[in-house]
């Protein structure tokens, strides 16, 4: 059985390591990883282990970054100082974790739990569902773009965005003070660094600010109009299929 630890403090990986050879000692750590780029590397260029002890706060961003650069499947063993939302979803899934510090009666319960569970579909199906959840819950969204201005690169913060759109391939941020600012990046990706209880992609050419929208004009077709507190240069237009899940992301 092999296992693989990412975990940034070193005393902590050493502790670990120590801990697991005590209690186990078939068990072969395959590597000790410190950050979310060694260890995306390390999985892409190796088999998977069969388990995989990893911290939750590494010095370079969270772990669950790394699931978003390469495929897991093994199951993993959380650890965490603080995270309590993290700590209750384990223990409804059924997945571990360790409690910083990390104690022999935890490695203990960690490696019982999943000698027992190994193999289980509705446990493997589980362990795939959390790590979905908890990646969308954990991710990091950007609070600043750089975009240019004349013959400087600024720091515009999100929360001066009021929507962004896309004219004539050339897409703009426009802030609540009346600014507009080139973008070189699609919409797709701008979205993908915003925060959706914030933003919502309205369609092919607009991304809106929550707290831009003024009110809404029922449209033609069963669509909906988006007004919003500064002047746009065209309607916003919310199509019949997406009304409902307008109106739910309004309300939350």
């Amino acid at each position: 059985m092999k296992a693989l630890i990412v975990e940034d403090e070193t005393i902590a990986a050493g502790t670990l390591k120590s801990l697991i050879a005590e209690i186990q000692p078939d068990i072969e750590i395959a590597a000790i990883l410190q950050s979310i780029e060694e260890t995306v590397e390390w999985i892409e260029m190796h088999p998977a282990p069969d388990l995989i002890f990893m911290d939750i706060h590494l010095a370079d961003g969270s772990a669950f970054m790394i699931f978003d650069s390469v495929e897991i499947r093994s199951p993993v063993v959380f650890t965490t100082a603080y995270d309590e939302y993290a700590l209750k979803a384990f223990e409804v899934n059924s997945i571990d974790y360790l409690l910083k510090p990390i104690s022999k009666a935890g490695v203990e319960k960690a490696l019982a739990k999943y000698r027992n569970f190994k193999g289980n579909p509705e446990w493997d199906a589980s362990l795939v569902n959390l790590l979905e959840n908890l990646k969308a819950k954990n991710k990091s969204y950007r609070n600043y773009f750089l975009v240019p201005e004349k013959d400087k690169l600024i720091p515009l913060p999100v929360s001066d965005i009021c929507y962004i759109h896309i004219d004539t391939k050339i897409v703009k941020a426009a802030t609540f003070g009346g600014k507009t600012y080139y973008m070189d990046k699609t919409l797709d990706e701008i979205m993908e660094w915003l925060n959706p209880a914030i933003f919502f992609r309205a369609n092919r050419q607009y991304i809106v600010s929550r707290s831009a929208i003024k009110d809404i004009s029922l449209w033609f077709g069963s669509k909906l109009s988006v007004n919003l507190k500064i002047a746009i240069p065209e309607k916003i237009i919310i199509s019949k299929t997406r009304v409902k899940e307008f109106k739910q992301w309004l309300v939350e």
